[in-house]
C-alpha cells in the first residue's frame, strides 16, 4: 500500500472543505459566486420526475454526443439543463410557470448572454420523451433555428453570439 507524503516540516496544509477556499487570505479559487454550487447541488438533488427522467437520456453524452450539465449558472438564474458547446438551454416546466413574466426575463437574460433556450412542459417530457429528445438533438444541430411559440413547445434562438468567446468551454 502507497502512503502519501507528509507536508513539509512546519508547512501548512491547504483546507479540503471543499468550499473553494485556497491559500492567500481566503481568496477562492472558483469564478463562481459564494453559495452557487450549493445551490445547483440542491437544486439537482430536488429535482422533479420529468427532470430526472430526461437527464437520464441527456446525461454521459447519450443524446447526440453532446455533454449537458444539470443546474447551470448563468448569472443569477440556473438553468435546467445546459450543453455549454452549443450554447442551449434546456428547460423543463410545470404549470406553474404557465405565461411567468419571471421566466420571460430569465430567458431574454440567457438570450443576451449567447444561449439559446428550449422550453418543455413537464407533462411532455413524461409522456412523449423520445419526441423531446428529437427536438432537443435538432436545436443542437441547427435543425431548429428560428423560434418557436406553440403550446407543447417554445425555441427561442440566440439573439447573439459575440459573447461566447469560448467563455465555458
Amino acid at each position: 500500500m502507497r502512503a502519501f507524503p507528509l507536508p513539509p516540516e512546519g508547512g501548512e496544509v491547504a483546507p479540503r472543505s471543499g468550499d473553494g477556499v485556497g491559500e492567500g487570505g481566503g481568496e477562492t479559487r472558483s469564478r463562481r459566486k459564494t453559495g452557487t454550487t450549493a445551490r445547483a447541488r440542491g437544486l439537482r438533488q430536488n429535482d422533479n420526475q420529468a427532470e430526472a427522467l430526461l437527464w437520464l437520456e441527456l446525461k454521459r453524452r447519450k443524446l447526440g454526443g453532446y455533454k449537458f450539465t444539470r443546474q447551470f449558472p448563468v448569472g443569477l438564474y440556473f438553468a435546467d439543463f445546459a450543453c455549454r458547446e452549443q450554447w442551449l438551454v434546456v428547460e423543463i416546466d410545470g404549470s406553474q410557470h404557465a405565461g411567468s413574466v419571471h421566466d420571460i426575463q430569465r430567458d431574454a437574460f440567457m438570450n443576451t448572454q449567447g444561449f439559446s433556450i428550449v422550453r418543455f412542459w413537464n407533462h411532455d417530457v413524461i409522456r412523449k420523451r423520445g419526441e423531446v429528445c428529437d427536438i432537443i438533438l435538432a436545436a443542437l444541430t441547427g435543425r431548429l433555428a428560428s423560434k418557436v411559440d406553440a403550446v407543447d413547445l417554445q425555441f427561442k434562438p440566440s439573439v447573439s453570439s459575440e459573447f461566447r468567446a469560448d467563455r465555458f468551454i
